[in-house]
């Protein structure tokens, strides 16, 4: 780092006869200092006792300059010598044993020799020469003139800074540090100069041949100067130098979009690679390595993206070798999903009760799955859908929904319309109804069919012409029509239904009976016929209590006490009037039970007749 070396003083002996001549050789001092030198004899005669002398003091400025007088005396008196630099500046002391030489205010031009100069007249004289050394520490060293960018291939070596140094007596040395370690000397240029009060500066430049680690190195310069005694050093602030150096690692990766990618996407690729600067790069397809993608810097930009982008791409950066493998590298895979073909197209016409088998595929690149709607409801997965056994309800838009689980947002769809047709059929098991029905009363007639198209229903009504249609209705397969028919006579009710499939007829036959009990129009109902029989039993029943009576009145038949004929009692008045009343009695009982009965008849065709003259109007 710094060296030192030693002061050493050296005494110089001039021998006399009778006497002897020591002083320093080297006195050292800062600048602005005041300085001693010290002259140091012995002047004396045989006996010991002081003898005469003269003490001169002399300076040289250079080398090989003359010397100049500045101060003479000796015991009696002492003379500085006016118009010299040291005129005002220096104080001498003498006696018989040693002079001494004070300089005041030390400048830089008293860094020259002083000689003591020492005569006795009876010896003769001896000279001694002491250096005086001027020391100015200077200011602390400043790096300026940093380079922007080093260029690690560089083949020679590169400037990196400069060290300044000024204001310094004697000349100082620069050390240059990387990393607080010492550089070799060749690393530095110096270059010394000397303004004209005589102080040095020196600037040093480092030359240096940078590598990829400088560019976390830390440099710095160290000046060593002379103090009185020793040598002091300085350091600079530390600087970091800009290194420049080619990529040897290369990273790329898909900025976005996140995850996986799809057909429409717009993807962006980006490399990095470890030089610096950050290079650019260069874009290709590992299968087209000729082709160069457009590219802006580092970024790739594709958009938008297709099946066809799929595949590996590589990026180099522009500041490596030519011959030097340094690239990134990714895989692109570009998804997709078809969209969905449905088999049978658009639509399809069936007849009720047949098969079919409808499928919904879509190329994609991800696993699938397949799922069925109809009016919004799942009716099955996969991708084929079997319709069994149709029926009209099998009729409606089927939409399927063709989805990669592994990618939600990859889907696809396709409907198929499927259409049931089929011939008219009747509603109810009877395609042929017997009635039979008062006449004057309304009976209402019901036709309901299904089918597809839409079946229409006409009546052709024979043996009245006093009916009406009161009730129409249809929906998408069935439809519905309630005649109103008042019963004059017997008559035969035909219900046509037919559509472009085909033809059904339901028959009416309505039986007309004579009204029993009112005019009013009354439908039989189930079970009238029943009613009748009981009434017409009750009426029998009647006319022969009656009979017996009148029999009984006319003495055609005698009267018994049990009811039997007796031919072997005789008969009294008073078992006459027994008899007669209890068989007036029994008569009066029997009819009023027969009237009993009538009247529940009755009761029951009433509530019958109320029962079957409402309709239906539901489906």
């Amino acid at each position: 780092m710094a060296f030192l070396k030693r002061t050493f003083v050296v005494f110089l002996y001039i021998a006399w006869t009778k006497g002897e001549l020591t002083t320093q050789e080297t006195v050292e001092v800062y600048l602005g200092d005041s300085a001693q030198i010290l002259c140091q004899y012995n002047v004396t005669d045989g006996n010991n006792q002081p003898s005469d002398f003269l003490v001169q003091w002399f300076v040289r400025p250079d080398i090989r300059g003359s010397l100049e007088p500045i101060f003479y005396g000796d015991d009696k008196g002492q003379k500085v010598l006016d118009n010299t630099d040291y005129s005002d500046r220096i104080n001498v002391t003498l006696d018989y044993q040693e002079t001494q030489l004070t300089i005041q205010n030390v400048q830089l031009s008293d860094n020259r020799q002083f000689i003591c100069h020492v005569q006795e007249k009876v010896f003769g004289f001896a000279v001694v020469t002491t250096d005086l050394r001027v020391f100015a520490p200077p200011d602390a060293p400043v790096i300026k003139d940093v380079m922007t960018g080093i260029s690690v291939t560089n083949e020679m070596p590169s400037k990196v800074a400069s060290c300044e140094v000024r204001n310094s007596f004697p000349e100082p040395n620069i050390t240059w540090y990387k990393n607080s370690m010492p550089l070799m000397s060749s690393a530095g240029h110096a270059n010394v100069s000397r303004d004209p009060r005589g102080f040095f500066s020196v600037q040093s430049t480092l030359e240096y041949k940078a590598v990829r680690e400088d560019e976390d190195a830390y440099f710095s310069c160290e000046v060593s100067f002379f103090v009185p005694g020793g040598v002091r050093t300085l350091e600079s602030n530390s600087v970091n130098i800009t290194v420049y150096y080619p990529s040897t690692k290369v990273e790329m990766w898909r900025e976005s979009p996140q995850g996986l990618v799809k057909e429409g996407d717009t993807v962006e690729l980006r490399c990095h690679g470890d030089g610096n600067p950050p290079p650019s790069f260069i874009f290709h397809r590992k299968q087209d390595q000729d082709v160069d993608l457009e590219s802006s810097g580092h970024v790739l930009i594709l958009s938008p993206v297709s099946r066809n982008h799929s595949g590996i791409y590589q990026c180099r950066p522009l500041d490596s070798d030519e011959y030097a493998d340094v690239k990134g590298e990714i895989q692109l895979p570009v998804h997709y999903l078809d969209p969905a073909v449905v088999v049978p197209k658009d639509s399809e016409v069936m007849l009720k009760g047949e098969d079919l088998t409808a499928t919904c595929n879509a190329l994609s690149s991800l696993k699938t799955h397949t799922v069925w709607y109809k009016d919004g409801k799942q009716v099955g997965t996969g991708n084929t859908l079997h319709l069994q056994d149709a029926t009209y309800g099998t009729t409606g838009q089927y939409h399927c929904e063709v989805s990669a689980p592994s990618f939600p947002a990859l889907h696809s769809s396709g409907s198929v319309h499927i259409i049931v047709r089929g011939g008219p059929q009747l509603v109810g098991e009877d395609q042929e109804v017997q009635l039979e029905e008062a006449i004057g009363r309304m009976v209402n007639l019901s036709c309901e069919a299904e089918g597809s198209p839409l079946p229409s229903i006409s009546w052709n009504i024979i043996g009245t012409q006093n009916w009406k249609e009161v009730v129409r209705k249809s929906n998408e397969y069935v439809a519905q029509s309630v005649v109103s028919v008042n019963v004059t006579s017997d008559i035969r009710a035909l219900c046509n239904v037919s559509n472009d499939v085909g033809t059904e007829v339901k028959a009416f036959n309505i039986k007309a009976i004579p009204s029993v009990t009112t005019p009013a129009p009354f439908t039989p109902a189930k079970g009238s016929g029943v009613i009748i029989v009981v009434i017409i039993l009750c009426l029998l029943l009647l006319a022969i209590s009656s009979v017996l009576y009148f029999l009984y009145r006319k003495g055609i038949i005698p009267p018994g006490r049990s009811g039997n004929l007796d031919i072997t009692s005789e008969r009294t008045p008073k078992d006459d009037v027994i008899e007669m009343v209890t068989l007036q009695r029994v008569s009066l009982a029997n009819y009023w039970l027969v009237h009993k009965h009538f009247l529940f008849s009755l009761m029951l065709i009433h509530s019958n007749s109320s029962s079957s003259s409402s309709v239906d109007q539901s489906f």
